[in-house]
């Protein structure tokens, strides 16, 4: 009986290239600026200049309350303050008159003294008469509700003809649409990592001013396809979650036609680098085998023996996995036909590229994942390098 012919595998050199390392968590976005409107002095709302949820920009009136009441108190104050000044002058010009007499005997020491006092006062009365004509002017100002930041309405929540309190009746609210802060937070392990890393020089530090980027996908998108700063890491670790919470900023300007791709309190995957770049070893997925807790491949010595190599995983990149221990480079690896083989039979080996197989992995969905963005796209860590 003729000799079984060795089977037909695959086989292919580990990529070595510059990777970095990342994480991804779950963020919620929310907006730089988000104010609730309210009014800062009481009355009658009289007009409402805009419709709900739109866009204004600050500085934009949103409300008027009805201001003839505080019109006819800044009339009142600014007719006080004639009364008061004409009182000055009438108190001024006695005081200089008695001051002319003084020496004379028909004005005592004492009621020049008087006449002094009054003049004062009168004075006092005009600076007084004045502020409260600012005030005054200030209340009818406020009967126009300005926008204090650039952003979009929500709806109003007082119609026409109703009383408004002030500092109290809630009108609206508004929220800043770009930039948009994204939070999320980061494991403790990852944390005292990245850390550790910074003080070793590898890395540098958000808090004395380094760029770090921080990536960005939506629930209907494939991969991190948006940039932005991480520029906010809190001070303190939540003892409850064991989380640490840092912030990222995003560009999320208007475009020509339809909405913003950020709104406030969208659930959104974030990605983040928690490595410096280094070297590393990587095979494409589907050649790496799992045993219980363990992870191996299988490599070919000089003789086209198969033997198994448990190794220790770092991150996937896009198609590809991190090999960080139990892999040699220019060892050859067997990507295709691993249902033939098992340790210490011989093969026929067919030689191909990682890149080659990665793409068609890539391409066919091989390991049921996506490529990330960009040439070193990468999912969560999973095993420890």
């Amino acid at each position: 009986m003729p000799a079984t012919p060795p089977p037909i595998v695959t086989v292919a050199e580990p990529i070595q290239r510059e990777v970095t390392d990342y994480q991804e968590y779950t963020g919620q976005t929310a907006s730089v600026d988000s104010v609730q409107v309210r009014a800062r002095v009481s009355g009658y709302l009289d007009k409402i200049h805009f419709k709900d949820g739109a866009d204004i920009k600050e500085g934009e009136v949103l409300y008027e309350i009805d201001p003839r009441p505080y019109k006819a108190a800044l009339d009142q104050a600014e007719a006080q303050i004639k009364l008061q000044e004409a009182q000055a002058k009438y108190q001024e010009s006695v005081y200089n008159r008695d001051l002319k007499l003084i020496g004379t005997g028909a004005v005592t020491q004492e009621e020049l003294q008087k006449d002094l006092a009054a003049r004062d006062n009168a004075r006092a009365a005009v600076n007084a008469a004045k502020a409260n004509a600012e005030l005054a002017r200030l209340n009818l100002s406020f009967t126009k509700i300005l926008s204090p930041i650039t952003g979009q309405l929500s709806r109003t929540l007082v119609t026409r003809g109703n009383l408004v309190i002030a500092d109290q009746t809630l009108l609206t609210t508004i929220v800043s649409l770009d930039p948009m802060y994204v939070y999320f937070e980061v494991d403790e392990q990852t944390m005292l990592t990245v850390r550790e890393l910074i003080r070793e020089g590898k890395l540098q530090s958000v808090r004395e001013g380094a760029s770090i980027p921080v990536f960005l996908g939506l629930a209907n998108e494939q991969g991190f396809p948006h940039q932005g700063l991480i520029d906010f890491v809190n001070n303190q670790v939540n003892p409850t979650t064991g989380t640490l919470q840092v912030r990222g900023v995003f560009a999320n300007p208007k475009p020509p036609k339809g909405y913003r791709l950020l709104s406030p309190g969208l659930f959104v995957r974030v990605r983040v680098p928690v490595s410096p770049l280094y070297q590393a070893l990587l095979v494409i997925q589907s050649a790496i085998g799992t045993d219980q807790n363990l992870r191996f491949i299988y490599v070919l010595d000089d003789k086209n023996q198969v033997v198994r190599r448990d190794v220790k995983l770092g991150t996937e990149q896009g198609p590809l996995q991190v090999i960080s221990e139990g892999l040699k480079p220019g060892e050859r690896v067997i990507i295709n036909g691993l249902q033939h083989v098992r340790p210490g039979i011989a093969v026929n080996p067919k030689v191909t590229s990682m890149d080659t197989a990665s793409l068609l992995g890539q391409e066919t969905g091989a390991n049921g994942q996506e490529a990330g963005t960009g040439g070193q796209g990468a999912k969560k860590s999973r095993g420890g390098a």
